[in-house]
């Protein structure tokens, strides 16, 4: 009994032992053409061992690319594409991303921040201006809350920490407040109508809850006074 660690090594397990004793054969074959209809169609059946990847785009190039590597590259066919791969491009690797290295300074601010810092020390000098710098110090502060929930942050810490990262260009007013990005503070557009709205709604409901109550009295004492009233105290004088 000869056992499957005897056997020769399998190039591709997935494909199995006979597909690749097909593909040795295939290879040793004298004529060109025989050789070439021989392994389309040991390609076609092993398209049909895996029908699930039939979608992928360069499923049929990857088929062919495997024959050539379970053949150690010694096949003399040529693929549909008219590439015959080679054993160098079985060993391709990705190229190497570069990892950005920016010199960052209070990286719990985040780099966007540098970039909103200069873009302010480009603007003109004017009220534009510091609106943006108030708004960059309101969002620096949101910043500093997400990362630092536990501890108080003051706008003292922000502003000094503005005006390091600006070089000391950029400063905040002395009235401005920089709780304007905070979440009690954010407002949807239309939430100050919606306020005007039921605030008018609750006044004319009272007003006239009032004036029907209101008649609804009156309308009771005239009835007693008019109709009861009268009649009664004439009978009386009688």
């Amino acid at each position: 009994m000869e056992y499957n660690s005897k056997k020769e090594e399998l190039i591709i397990p997935e494909y199995g032992r006979n597909v690749q004793a097909m593909i040795r054969y295939a290879a040793q074959l004298p004529d060109r053409t025989m050789r070439q209809r021989f392994i389309e169609q040991i390609v076609a059946l092993m398209m049909q061992m895996h029908p699930q990847n039939r979608n992928l785009e360069d499923y049929r190039d990857k088929m062919w690319k495997h024959v050539f590597r379970i053949a150690e590259y010694k096949l003399d066919v040529m693929p549909p594409n008219g590439e015959i791969p080679k054993p160098e491009d079985s060993r391709k690797r990705p190229e190497k991303v570069p990892y950005p290295t920016r010199e960052m300074k209070f990286r719990h601010y985040g780099h966007n921040v540098q970039k909103l810092v200069a873009r302010a020390l480009q603007m003109e000098e004017g009220p534009k201006k510091e609106g943006f710098v108030q708004v960059i110090g309101s969002y620096m502060k949101l910043a500093y809350k997400t990362w630092n929930r536990e501890h108080y942050v003051s706008d003292d810490i922000i502003i000094e920490d503005l005006e390091h990262l600006s070089g000391g260009k950029l400063k905040v007013m002395d009235d401005a407040s920089l709780d304007n990005l905070s979440r009690g503070n954010i407002r949807r557009p239309g939430d100050n109508n919606r306020g005007s709205e039921r605030d008018r709604d609750r006044g004319g409901r009272q007003r006239q809850g009032g004036s029907n109550r209101g008649g609804g009295k009156d309308n009771r004492g005239g009835g007693r006074g008019g109709n009861g009233g009268g009649p009664r105290r004439s009978q009386r004088r009688k």
